[in-house]
């Protein structure tokens, strides 16, 4: 990448702040439908400003080209996950995997305790599999589904699940940031893991507190908290056969295994798609809208669900709604909004414009505090600019690795600062791959959900807290093989 002059920093916080003022217009004007192309428009336009800044500088076209397509061509994985998603939620829903989820989760769970409950279940499932994107496609989606028919703001719902789901996220070892984290700070995985702890138990305690308390104090919709009339509408509607528990159980148990998420998905939206034509042949006619000859009837189903909006149509407007599915089709807004925001990280990218605003950033950080506030500050304005969750943990790895060693500090301290910060903000912004994703997945805006997200909110708190009181900070002398070195 050749540049002829380095961006001044009044330069590279030009495409910032025109990317925030068209953002914070389209929320106005627009309201929660602004992600609907709205924000995807702002983006490319920013994107536009920030390649004129850095031609300005000196970067050819072909090198900002090159920068965008490499941004995009990162998202790719998120974006074939997204896919096999789709088609897993409809071919789950037509199966009647989900329903049979929603069903016995009703029969068990009770408004008070749900909020916990389901942050737990999410914890332990993505503790399991080391994925938080899984977990909401899986479980998340139908513990929506209870929240929902028990009456619960579907904020609060969403939060629940996304926070579960991000603990494990930062603290399984089968997860990917859990790994490139300690990699960019160059410390080794389970040292990485252990250090956590110190914030992430407390910050689990703290959230798990306002659930519970959360449960005796949120309003229920009577309307929507007809449980009973969705446990007969499901009843009568579907075969709750145990072994639609199959293919749930077996996702889990290849994500454990470590079998990638695509495949591990895609044989899970496969096995409900067969579960659907054994169990729901009556399901299956109502989607294809064919009675005379199943074979064709269950082809047509299959495409459908797994390709396009599909629902299960009941005497019930809000428990119709409950059981729709989007397929493929209904993902591919969140990728038209993924592709611009990977077009937006990557022109910022080609001639250094974050780094130029990262490395500003670090010459305010003195004390041990500061610094550990400056590298959470600068993971989540990667989060915000480069719209990645890797980018956010990679590139501030990168920059902050060599001014940690010098001041004396081992590398744990940075890897968990890059977990606490990096990891769990990107899903509370709207642009993210990780926001856009479980915003998607889910049927939640963003913003609806992300002041219940309580602990992606507390996470980079609790570690700047800690820091700022000096709390298990290792420094490098502390450590026996550097006494012994």
């Amino acid at each position: 990448m050749q540049v002829k002059s380095k961006p001044s920093l009044g330069l590279a916080l030009v495409p910032i702040i025109v990317l925030i003022t068209l953002l914070g217009a389209n929320v106005v004007v627009f309201g929660a439908s602004a992600t609907d192309g709205p924000n995807q428009i702002a983006l490319v336009l920013s994107a536009f400003v920030a390649g004129l800044v850095a031609w300005r500088a000196g970067t050819t076209w072909s090198t900002i080209e090159g920068s965008i397509v490499k941004s995009i061509s990162s998202a790719m994985g998120a974006i074939l996950i997204l896919l096999v998603i789709g088609s897993l939620s409809g071919t789950w829903l037509m199966s009647g995997i989900v329903p049979a989820m929603i069903y016995y989760g009703l029969k068990i769970l009770n408004p008070t305790i749900f909020l916990f409950a389901g942050c737990m279940v999410c914890c332990i499932v993505s503790l399991a599999t080391g994925s938080s994107w899984s977990t909401v496609a899986t479980v998340g989606i139908a513990l929506l589904g209870i929240g929902k028919t028990l009456g619960i703001h579907e904020g609060w719902i969403a939060g629940a699940i996304i926070s579960g789901s991000y603990f494990g996220d930062k603290m399984s070892p089968l997860s990917d940031t859990t790994n490139l984290a300690p990699a960019m700070a160059g410390t080794d995985l389970f040292t990485h893991i252990r250090f956590m702890m110190y914030t992430t138990v407390p910050t689990l305690i703290i959230t798990l507190i306002v659930y519970i308390a959360a449960g005796f104090m949120v309003d229920l919709n009577p309307v929507a908290g007809d449980t009973e009339a969705v446990l007969r509408v499901i009843e009568s509607n579907f075969n709750l056969n145990p072994i639609l528990f199959v293919a749930p159980a077996l996702v889990i148990f290849m994500i454990v295994k470590k079998i990638p998420a695509v495949p591990a998905l895609l044989v899970g939206a496969l096995l409900g798609a067969v579960f659907a034509v054994v169990f729901q042949p009556e399901i299956v006619n109502q989607i294809s809208g064919i009675n005379d000859n199943f074979f064709r009837s269950s082809g047509m189903a299959i495409m459908k669900a797994m390709s396009s909006t599909t629902s299960i149509v009941t005497e019930n407007q809000m428990i119709t709604e409950l059981l729709t599915s989007g397929g493929m089709a209904g993902m591919l807004n969140t990728i038209w909004l993924i592709l611009c925001a990977m077009m937006f990280g990557g022109a910022m990218e080609s001639c250094g414009l974050l780094e130029v605003i990262a490395e500003r950033i670090i010459r305010f950080a003195h004390s041990t505090g500061s610094l550990v506030a400056s590298t959470a500050a600068t993971c989540v304005f990667f989060n915000l600019t480069a719209s990645d969750q890797y980018m956010a943990i990679a590139v501030p790895g990168r920059m902050y690795a060599d001014t940690y060693r010098k001041r004396g500090y081992r590398p744990e301290l940075l890897s968990r600062t890059l977990e606490d910060s990096g990891t769990v903000t990107s899903v509370l912004i709207p642009w993210n791959t990780c926001g856009a994703t479980q915003s998607k997945v889910l049927g939640i805006s963003t913003f609806a959900y992300a002041p219940y997200t309580i602990f992606c909110i507390v996470s980079p708190l609790m570690t700047i807290l800690m820091a700022y009181l000096n709390f298990k900070i290792p420094k490098a002398e502390e450590n026996p093989q550097t006494k012994s070195a």
